[in-house]
């Protein structure tokens, strides 16, 4: 039976496609079973899929997607199937996540170097702890030494759990992500980053 990892944040912008396809073509490299579910209305993950698609003629993972009301249906189709889950959410915390975050094993919740995405997570981390769930908060687009991203990671550890591994501020991950790949595809740090957060993941995951 896979493991499902629920990415959600209530606060639009802060990076949670980006977070779920760096996660997931880290995990394809890796050589496991993926699949993707979209319940984002916007569907850029579903864009990016079809992107993927076209540039790599055959599908390397699965992608599926499905309402609120759907998602627990859906992902234990796609668990049966797969080593590894990957949900995107709509950027809100209510009723209508509940579905995906009960089927977590793991909520990863971006946070980037601003204290206005911390503050908004305190809805999604409210919900994660009714529906005893565990929760990761991961620093996403973070510039190295600057007094605001270590300000913000220092809150945060005040908040949640926050993984050691960080996503930089780099043009690499709207790069791939616009090309339908991912950042373990690209030179240099982000694919780095990348590396050692699906490594750090998967450790939760097994924990």
């Amino acid at each position: 039976m896979g493991k499902v990892i629920t990415v959600a944040q209530q606060k639009g912008g802060a990076g949670k496609t980006t977070l779920a396809v760096t996660l997931a073509g880290a995990f394809v490299r890796q050589g496991l079973s993926v699949a993707l579910l979209d319940s984002d209305p916007q569907g850029t993950l579903g864009r990016w899929f079809m992107t993927r698609l076209e540039r790599l003629g055959a599908p390397d993972l699965e992608f599926s997607t499905a309402s609120a009301w759907g998602v627990g249906y859906e992902v234990r189709k796609l668990r049966s199937s797969h080593d590894i889950v990957i949900i995107d959410t709509p950027p809100k915390a209510d009723s209508d996540l509940r579905p995906a975050l009960r089927e977590a094993d793991l909520v990863l919740v971006p946070v980037t170097a601003s204290h206005v995405d911390l503050w908004a997570t305190d809805g999604v981390l409210d919900l994660v702890a009714r529906e005893s769930g565990r929760a990761l908060i991961v620093l996403n687009r973070m510039s190295g030494g600057t007094r605001l991203s270590e300000e913000v990671a220092l809150a945060a550890e005040g908040v949640a759990r926050v993984a050691g591994a960080r996503l930089g501020s780099r043009v690499a991950y709207a790069e791939t992500l616009g090309q339908g790949a991912s950042a373990i595809d690209a030179r240099g740090q982000a694919a780095a980053e990348a590396k050692a957060l699906a490594a750090e993941v998967l450790a939760e995951l097994e924990a």
